[in-house]
């Protein structure tokens, strides 16, 4: 049996597990395809796994649902951040998680009474350098065409953690985000494939955002889609650097300072359980 807590950030859902009982698995990516299975099997978008760290409190390990890992995980990293404190794995409010994408300064934020409103994180730099990304492409991708099935589209390129493309629509259609999500992802303009982020302005301090979500499909949020998509929505002079995203499941505020990101959303427990693998 393997002990679990699953979660949810914005509708982005989780499993986490200790180091302890992802030792107990043979083949991790078998395991991690059979756990995110909705239909036989536990059901999400993603494993998230808490491991030592040298240099900071925490480690944490990102897996998509198609078993493959990740570099890293806004909503994920909130729900990992919540978890380790309620759990008691670390016992300070503003703390430090070591990801494959570098260092994340994450805070539990608290209301007036006390109790855990969200987490605030700490997402970095964003990073246009084409090599960096990676894409396929000698000069920063902004506005760039790109043509799918004879349908074409205005790309932006950043990397955020992970890589993300940027699309302005005038509407939001959850089959058209299925439609092109995945051949966008695929192309072979992106090396290391691409998140897909799909978004509409709603006013100057508003964006709605739909995404597919590299190595999971379509998600209900992606945090690091959402700042990817703020961050353009202020490039291009759409919005403020103040944003509020809204996602399928729910709601995340960006703020953007010079060339750093700070996300705060809530990050919700479900269960915890015990799974017969």
């Amino acid at each position: 049996m393997i002990n679990f807590t699953k979660m949810q950030g914005a509708g982005n859902d989780f499993i986490l597990l200790t180091e302890n009982e992802a030792k107990k698995v043979e083949n991790l990516e078998s395991f991690i395809i059979s756990i995110c299975d909705r239909h036989f099997g536990i059901g999400s978008d993603g494993v998230m796994i808490v491991r030592e760290s040298k240099d900071c409190d925490v480690f944490m390990s990102y897996y998509n649902s198609d078993g493959s890992m990740g570099e890293m995980c806004g909503n994920g990293l909130r729900c990992f951040s919540k978890y380790v404190y309620v759990k008691g794995i670390v016992d300070k409010k503003k703390f430090n998680v070591e990801t494959l994408n570098g260092v994340k300064v994450v805070e539990i934020v608290e209301n007036d009474e006390g109790k855990i409103r969200g987490v605030k994180v700490d997402m970095g730099k964003f990073i246009m350098e084409p090599k960096l990304i990676p894409v396929m492409s000698e000069e920063p991708v902004i506005n760039k065409k790109l043509s799918i099935l004879g349908k074409d589209f205005e790309i932006n390129q950043v990397l955020m953690g992970v890589p993300h493309t940027v699309i302005f629509v005038d509407e939001l259609k959850s089959e058209y985000v299925k439609e092109y999500g995945k051949l966008i992802e695929n192309n072979s303009l992106f090396p290391n494939k691409t998140n897909v982020n799909f978004v509409k302005i709603v006013d100057d301090k508003t964006i709605e955002v739909d995404t597919w979500e590299r190595g999971a499909g379509h998600t209900l949020a992606c945090g690091t889609g959402a700042c990817s998509s703020a961050y353009f929505a202020n490039f291009h002079g759409f919005t403020g650097k103040t944003v509020d995203v809204k996602v399928l499941g729910g709601k995340l505020k960006i703020e953007l300072v010079d060339d750093m990101c700070f996300m705060e959303g809530e990050a919700k427990m479900i269960c915890d359980g015990q799974y017969y693998y």
